[in-house]
């Protein structure tokens, strides 16, 4: 029988976005004991229900603005929904923005342990996976400066060989199978599919449809807010390439 991993329940995500062109909180606190504060709602999730069983690759496709990366953020914990829920079952690795969970001023090796201290492992696992995820990174030497010197490129390979090294039982992507040069991106990918076959729960969110194809067994496609259309990989992605 499948496990559900992943339930998202009637969730619903508003932002309340100032129309003023405030800049300080001084003007910000006087505009509203005024009672002047102009506020227009934003809904970037709109009554949104599905579940991920375990082991599934379930992708988002949709265009800038659909609510793809805001879904993510309220699966992974970062954003509390406005109405409704997310439960989930399992220990969660998100890779949304790069960089996230990283501290600038801190070396490779020193945000590898802080990193993964954060994404809930102990010091002394983080010590016997610690060459692969080097090794992984590719970065040698780099390993010991501080991330700040870091390219955007080198930053990604650090975030997923962390991520991808301690076996997820939930892995979420945020397009960062897209940074980094073509032979990173192939190796990344085909880690990717490695965690797939090993039982590992993936949400997808790629603007590349080829990957969407390949990885995922499951798509929805976003629009404002709302499913547009949810089902096999195939049919989602020709319908959202018309």
């Amino acid at each position: 029988m499948s496990k559900m991993v992943i339930e998202v329940n009637d969730v619903t995500m508003r932002f309340r976005m100032n129309n003023d062109r405030i800049m300080s909180l001084k003007e910000f606190v006087t505009t509203a004991l005024r009672g002047k504060l102009e506020c227009n709602e934003f809904v970037a999730l709109d009554h949104i229900s599905f579940h991920v069983e375990e082991g599934e690759t379930l992708g988002l496709v949709g265009r800038n603005g659909a609510g793809k990366s805001t879904m993510l953020k309220v699966i992974s914990g970062i954003l509390k929904p406005t109405e409704g829920k997310v439960v989930t079952k399992g220990n969660i690795v998100p890779m949304l923005e790069l960089g996230s969970g990283f501290d600038f001023d801190l070396t490779g090796r020193e945000n590898i342990f802080l990193n993964g201290a954060i994404l809930g492992y102990s010091e002394e696992f983080l010590k016997k996976k610690y060459e692969e995820i080097v090794a992984f990174s590719e970065l040698g030497q780099f390993i010991e400066i501080p991330i700040r010197n870091y390219s955007s490129g080198m930053l990604a390979r650090l975030a997923f060989s962390v991520a991808a090294m301690v076996h997820p039982e939930i892995l979420i992507v945020d397009e960062i199978l897209s940074v980094g040069d073509a032979a990173f991106q192939e190796k990344s990918r085909k880690r990717m599919l490695e965690l797939m076959s090993g039982g590992t729960t993936v949400l997808f969110v790629s603007h590349s449809i080829e990957q969407i194809r390949e990885m995922c067994s499951r798509v929805i496609w976003l629009e404002q807010g709302h499913i547009k259309m949810m089902g096999k990989a195939d049919d989602v992605c020709n319908s959202y390439t018309i």
